[in-house]
């Protein structure tokens, strides 16, 4: 019986040596090569993370934090080697939730809808 552990390291090894992470590793090392656009990346990822812990302690974003963040937004996405660095992030993005929904799927069917069971039994 295949240990589940091991089958996790090679899935980890998988996606280390797929096309997609690798043209992340490639994008985020251009990103970081150029110190202007290592700076307005920085910026991007701190201003999404303050953002997100505000709202996951339930405090109240301003109009001028959402304003903040929307500038911020734009100007990264007008950075080509940004954009092109979010744009295989969320390739990779899509990847790992596919995988994850495969993992998933024996709980899935266990916990399922009982609707679901039994159209899939027709």
């Amino acid at each position: 019986m295949p240990n589940i552990y091991d089958s996790a390291y090679d899935l980890e090894k998988a996606i280390r040596e797929s096309e997609e992470f690798k043209n992340l590793e490639n994008a985020y090392e251009k990103v970081m090569s150029d110190e202007s656009a290592k700076q307005m990346f920085e910026n991007f990822r701190d201003t999404q993370m303050e953002l997100q812990e505000k709202q996951m302690q339930g405090q109240e974003i301003t109009e001028e934090e959402v304003e903040k963040a929307r500038q911020v937004v734009e100007l990264v996405q007008q950075h080509e080697d940004i954009s092109k660095l979010m744009e295989q992030e969320q390739r990779l993005n899509m990847v790992i939730n596919d995988v994850s929904r495969i993992i998933t799927k024996p709980l899935e069917e266990l916990y399922g809808e009982p609707e679901s069971a039994e159209e899939s039994a027709e």
